[in-house]
């Protein structure tokens, strides 16, 4: 270890101004350099993450705790994580309701963004300082360092927004894949939806538009509803009707020179799904990728048998199993350059870890109507 202390003491020494040492030769310097990166990489640092013990409801169940240093083998890396999100998909596994939920205890998360803090002898395409994220994305990631093989972590452009990039998969990826996979559409054609105001609510609105596709957006009757219709028209909605407004009018005297649409997409359930299949053109499809509303989706036997309408799901987390990883990342870095360039974009709040408690109870509603919540590191 002599090696490492020369190195070291000569870095210090540059840095507070002193006088220069003699160069250690190449050869020294190379072999200095796998010592450093070999000792580095031997555990990573403790951990502040969310841990629960058991399901149950996350404000309940959540706590924070530091856990101990992780060895490291020759292929992993470890992640100082910067940002992560609170998804409704992370609430649920907490609640023991997801399909898919790790084994108790487990640490919160689903997704983020961080930066590379060392790395295993055998890691060739990463370096401390890039920065990266889960892909696919993995539980446990709502912790402050995390170990995981080097090809699970996707490289990432540091000019991206932290937010963006802490967010990008679950919820923007959704909304691409849903407006490619189900119906052929071509500019001038239209999308409905309801859950407008959600991130992939928003997304589909952008992604769409980019496309040349008109979206129809259905927002639940609140106050306020003029100042959102506002808002989401000027991320580029081509008209937004609230539960009211379509439920007593007829669909086609609203949509005035939009074609009726052939694709829909539905994130709430109940009567607002209803108004999603009420909206759709004959033969059209509606694709269900969640169920805010905990209420079933009611079909009426004329849907099904005068105007064929078709109803499927989709569920990125199957979608991203089946041998698509390439594919997933690609499409990442497709929607983060659209971040970039403010072609994408949607409603977040950053919270500092600290404040975690306040950013779940924004994340569970018990405040209103709230930005998602990332928390910043």
């Amino acid at each position: 270890m002599a090696t490492v202390r020369l190195l070291t003491m000569s870095a210090a020494f540059h840095r507070h101004g002193g006088a220069s040492l003699p160069p250690l030769p190449s050869r020294l310097l190379r072999l200095s350099n796998r010592v450093i990166r070999a000792f580095s990489s031997a555990t990573s640092p403790p951990s502040k993450a969310v841990v629960y013990d058991e399901q149950g409801d996350p404000d309940a169940v959540c706590k924070i705790r530091e856990l101990p240093p992780v060895p490291m083998k020759d292929e992993d890396v470890c992640v100082r994580m910067l940002a992560v999100p609170i998804n409704p998909s992370d609430i649920n596994r907490i609640q023991g309701v997801y399909p898919v939920r790790p084994a108790v205890p487990a640490v919160g998360g689903y997704e983020g963004v961080g930066e590379v803090h060392s790395i295993g002898s055998a890691v060739k395409e990463l370096r401390p300082g890039d920065w990266v994220i889960p892909s696919p994305p993995f539980s446990g990631t709502w912790q402050t360092f995390v170990v995981n093989k080097q090809n699970v972590w996707h490289k990432i452009d540091k000019r991206t927004r932290m937010e963006y990039a802490a967010t990008i998969t679950v919820n923007p990826l959704t909304a691409l894949r849903m407006l490619e996979d189900f119906v052929d559409l071509k500019p001038g054609d239209s999308v409905v939806q309801n859950g407008a105001t959600s991130i992939v609510g928003q997304c589909v609105i952008q992604l769409a538009q980019l496309r040349g596709i008109r979206s129809i957006n259905i927002i639940r009757d609140r106050p306020g509803s003029d100042e959102v219709k506002e808002k989401l028209k000027k991320l580029g909605a081509s008209e937004v009707f609230t539960e009211d407004q379509l439920a007593v009018r007829n669909v086609k005297d609203l949509l005035a020179d939009i074609p009726e649409p052939a694709l829909g997409f539905n994130c709430v359930g109940g009567n607002s799904a209803s108004l999603v299949l009420k909206s759709l053109k004959q033969g059209g499809i509606m694709v269900t990728y969640g169920g805010m509303s905990k209420k079933p989706i009611t079909v009426s036997t004329g849907s099904l048998i005068f105007k064929d309408l078709s109803l499927t799901g989709f569920w990125l987390q199957k979608w991203m199993g089946s041998d698509k990883s390439k594919e997933c990342r690609e499409m990442i870095d497709y929607l983060l350059s659209l971040t970039r360039s403010g072609e994408l974009k949607y409603d977040l709040e950053l919270t500092p870890f600290d404040q975690f408690p306040t950013a779940l109870d924004k994340a569970l509603g018990k405040l209103g109507s709230q930005p998602k919540q990332v928390i910043k590191f």
